[in-house]
């Protein structure tokens, strides 16, 4: 999951809305990140529904500068 955000990163697909909210264009659609008020991230996609997390809202951390690239 790293390497895919990663991947989103250098590839230009994370796009700033305006404050914490943020477009991540992923492989199989165009998804919704924000970051929540306790510093988590929500993402709209159905792996984070699933799972909590997914390389989207791994991705806009990396732009944050709170994961490590």
């Amino acid at each position: 999951m790293l390497e895919k955000a990663r991947k989103l990163v250098r590839n230009g697909r994370v796009e700033r809305l305006d404050g914490e909210r943020f477009n991540v264009i992923g492989d199989h659609g165009t998804y919704n990140v924000v970051q929540t008020p306790d510093g988590g991230f929500s993402c709209t996609c159905p792996g984070f529904r699933d799972k909590g997390k997914c390389s989207h809202s791994t991705a806009v951390s990396i732009v944050l500068g709170k994961t490590r690239r």
